[in-house]
C-alpha cells in the first residue's frame, strides 16, 4: 500500500517533494481524535448496511488495538505514511488485511481531517475554559484579601484617583469571563459535523449522517457539502479569541512587571517565580510576566497567518488547509502554557507591598476630583469647580505640600462655602468609599462583586 491515491499515477513523488507535502511529522498529534471519527464511521457503515455488522465490529476492534498503541506509544509512523489518516488506514490493513480497507468507504480524507481537527479543538476549549476558570480564582483570592488594600489608578499612566486593589483585580476577572463567554460562543461552531461530506460533493452510498453526528457529540451537521470540507473559520474564531486572552495576559503581565520595579514596588517577586541575573547579584527577574507579554505575537501572527492562508481561496478543498494545524496547535499549546504559567505567578508568584501602596496613594492628588465634587455638592458649577482646584493643585505643587496639607482658613480663602468636613473627605480611603455608583470602587460596592464571583466561580 504505497500511496493512498490510485493507480492513475505510474511513478512516484520526487523524495523532497514527498516530504515537503507530508504531514504526518504534526498531524499525528490527531490520532485519538482520528479514531474516534473512524469507529463511528465504521458503526454508520454497519448500521446502514453499507458493510456488515462483523465486518464493522473488526474494524472498531482493529481501531481500538491501534487506539491501545498509541496510547502506549508504540504506535509506528512509516516512512510512506503521508498523513495521520493514511498511517492509521495503513495499520488497519495490517492488522485485519482486506477487511481494513472497506474503512474509507463513504468518506474522503477531506471530511476526516475537518471532522478530527474539531473533535481535537472542541476538547482543548473544554480544557482552557478550566484554565481560565483557575486564572480568574487565583485573582479572586487576591481580591478577597484586599478589599481595603488601596493601589493609586491611572490614566495615560498617570496617577489618576485611588482605588480598592480588590476592584483593580476584579477587573481582570470581568475580561476573562468575556474570554470564557466567547470560547464557548466559538465551541458552538466548532461543534458541527462535516462528516458524509466526502471530498466536496457527498455520496451517492446510503449514509447516516445524523447518526455519526450524534456518535461523536456533535450538536448538528452541515447542511451543504462544499462549506463542510472548506469551511476553517472555526479555527481562525478560535485564534482571535485566543489573541484577545493574550491580550488580557499580557496587560496583567505588564503591569506586574511595572508593580515589581523599584519605581512602584507595588509587589515583591517571591522566588518561585522570579529568575536571578548571571552578573549582577542584587537583580530579582520578572520572567514570567515577561515571557507571557513576549508570547502574544506568536498567538496574533498565527491568526493573521491563517487569515492570510483563508483569504484567497475557492471553494472546496486546498492543501492550503495543511498549514492551519501546526498555526492552530501552537496557539493552543501557547495559550494554556501562559494561563498555567499567570496562575502560578498569582498564586504563589508575588505579595502586594500593602505598606508602599499605601504610602503612594497619600502622597498624591488623586483626592482633587473629590474636592470638585465636594463644591458642586454646595452648588458650584462643576467648571467652575474644577478651575478652583486646578488653580489649587499648581499652588501646592509650587509650595511642595498635598491637598490634605492645607489648612480650613486656606480652603476657605479658596470658597466660602468649604468647612471642616472637607478635610475628612480628602482622606485616601473616604476617596475611595465615595466611590458607590453602580461599577464604582467604593468598598460596598466592591464587596457586592466579590460575592457575586465567589458564587460564580464555584458553581462551574
Amino acid at each position: 500500500m504505497a500511496k493512498v491515491w490510485s493507480d492513475r499515477f505510474e511513478k512516484g513523488l520526487n523524495p523532497f517533494i514527498d516530504r515537503f507535502n507530508a504531514s504526518i511529522e504534526f498531524d499525528i498529534a490527531l490520532i485519538q481524535e482520528d479514531l474516534d471519527g473512524s469507529i463511528a464511521h465504521a458503526r454508520m457503515l454497519g448500521r446502514c448496511g453499507i458493510i456488515t455488522p462483523q465486518e464493522a465490529l473488526q474494524l472498531e476492534s482493529g481501531l481500538e488495538k491501534i487506539r491501545s498503541e498509541a496510547c502506549e506509544g508504540v504506535f509506528q509512523k512509516n516512512l510512506t505514511d503521508e498523513d495521520v489518516h493514511f498511517a492509521v488506514e495503513r495499520r488497519l490493513i495490517d492488522l485485519l488485511g482486506p477487511i481494513g480497507k472497506k474503512l474509507h468507504t463513504g468518506r474522503s480524507r477531506n471530511d476526516q481531517v475537518a471532522c478530527d481537527l474539531r473533535l481535537w479543538l472542541r476538547a482543548r476549549i473544554e480544557h482552557l475554559d478550566e484554565k481560565l476558570e483557575r486564572f480568574q480564582i487565583s485573582l479572586l483570592v487576591h481580591a478577597k484579601k484586599h478589599l481595603y488594600t488601596l493601589i493609586p489608578g491611572y490614566t495615560h499612566l498617570q496617577r489618576a484617583q485611588p482605588l480598592s486593589l480588590a476592584h483593580h483585580l476584579l477587573a481582570y476577572i470581568e475580561m476573562l469571563q468575556r474570554d470564557r463567554d466567547r470560547l464557548i460562543d466559538v465551541k458552538r461552531r466548532v461543534n458541527i459535523s462535516p462528516l458524509g461530506a466526502g471530498a466536496l460533493a457527498g455520496t451517492s452510498l446510503p449514509i447516516d449522517r445524523q447518526y455519526t453526528a450524534a456518535e461523536l457529540g456533535f450538536s448538528s451537521i452541515y447542511k451543504n457539502s462544499l462549506d463542510a470540507v472548506s469551511d476553517r473559520d472555526f479555527t481562525v474564531e478560535f485564534t482571535a479569541a485566543a489573541s484577545l486572552i493574550m491580550v488580557h495576559l499580557s496587560r496583567l503581565a505588564e503591569e506586574v512587571i511595572l508593580w515589581a520595579s523599584d519605581e512602584f514596588s507595588f509587589v515583591r517577586l517571591t522566588d518561585a517565580c522570579a529568575t536571578g541575573s548571571s552578573l549582577m547579584p542584587q537583580k530579582k527577574n520578572p520572567d514570567v510576566p515577561e515571557l507571557v507579554r513576549g508570547k502574544c505575537g506568536r498567538v496574533f501572527g498565527h491568526l493573521q497567518g491563517l487569515l492570510t492562508m483563508m483569504k484567497g481561496l475557492p471553494l472546496a478543498y486546498n492543501k492550503d488547509f495543511q498549514e492551519d494545524k501546526e498555526a492552530l496547535f501552537d496557539t493552543v499549546l501557547t495559550l494554556q502554557a501562559s494561563l498555567e504559567a499567570m496562575s502560578i505567578l498569582m498564586e504563589e508568584g508575588l505579595v502586594f507591598c500593602t505598606d508602599r501602596l499605601a504610602s503612594a496613594v497619600a502622597s498624591d492628588f488623586s483626592n482633587s476630583t473629590d474636592v470638585a465634587d465636594y463644591l458642586v455638592a454646595k452648588g458650584v458649577p462643576f467648571r467652575e469647580a474644577y478651575q478652583m482646584v486646578g488653580r489649587v493643585v499648581k499652588s501646592c505643587l509650587e509650595d511642595g505640600i498635598l491637598l490634605q496639607d492645607l489648612s480650613l482658613q486656606q480652603w476657605q480663602e479658596v470658597s466660602p462655602v468649604i468647612s471642616d468636613d472637607l478635610l475628612e473627605k480628602l482622606v485616601p480611603q473616604q476617596v475611595v468609599a465615595s466611590r458607590m455608583s453602580e461599577g464604582g470602587t467604593g468598598f460596598e460596592r466592591v464587596a457586592e462583586q466579590l460575592k457575586y464571583w465567589e458564587a460564580c466561580l464555584a458553581c462551574t
